[in-house]
């Protein structure tokens, strides 16, 4: 069996631009990975029973990053031999675009896939990202990223 050179957080970052996939599986992939677990969260045009037609995230990016990159050393540190890059987009996004991509390579699927789940349960809870919904009627609402529904009342249409 092969062995896994340089595992554990490969790349985090915050970014403006769209999420390039291939080249975060590229980053992961390696001789030995036998598991890549790709996770990627999109804006959906529905939420809670609203139309919705584009979010904006924001973040304190410095923090925000800081935590990212913290939140995924810490399941590879709990999985050894696990390979990750992940990255988190901010501004504004359209119906279908990817805000959030998690690679976990692994030599197996279940470290693989239990750990991409980890990271994004933990990114939620704890990196310092925020989202806005933007509605079909022209209203938009802080949204909390721990759950579902809006945690502010809507601000008028503009």
């Amino acid at each position: 069996m092969s062995s896994l050179m340089n595992s554990g957080l490969l790349h985090a970052a915050i970014v403006t631009a769209p999420i390039d996939v291939s080249r975060l599986i590229a980053t992961a992939q390696a001789a030995g990975v036998g598991a890549l677990s790709v996770f990627l969260g999109t804006v959906r045009d529905l939420n809670d029973g609203r139309p919705v037609s584009g979010m904006d995230y924001e973040a304190y990016e410095s923090m925000a990053a800081s935590e990212l990159a913290a939140v995924a050393r810490e399941v590879c540190d709990r999985t050894p031999g696990l390979r990750v890059a992940i990255e988190h987009r901010i501004g504004t996004l359209a119906i279908s675009d990817v805000s959030v991509a998690i690679v976990a390579a692994h030599a197996h699927r279940g470290p693989a896939l239990e750990s991409a789940r980890a990271i994004i349960e933990s990114l939620k809870q704890r990196v310092p990202i925020w989202k806005r919904e933007h509605y079909v009627d022209g209203e938009r609402a802080w949204i909390d990223p721990t759950g579902s529904g809006a945690s502010q009342p809507a601000e008028g249409a503009t």
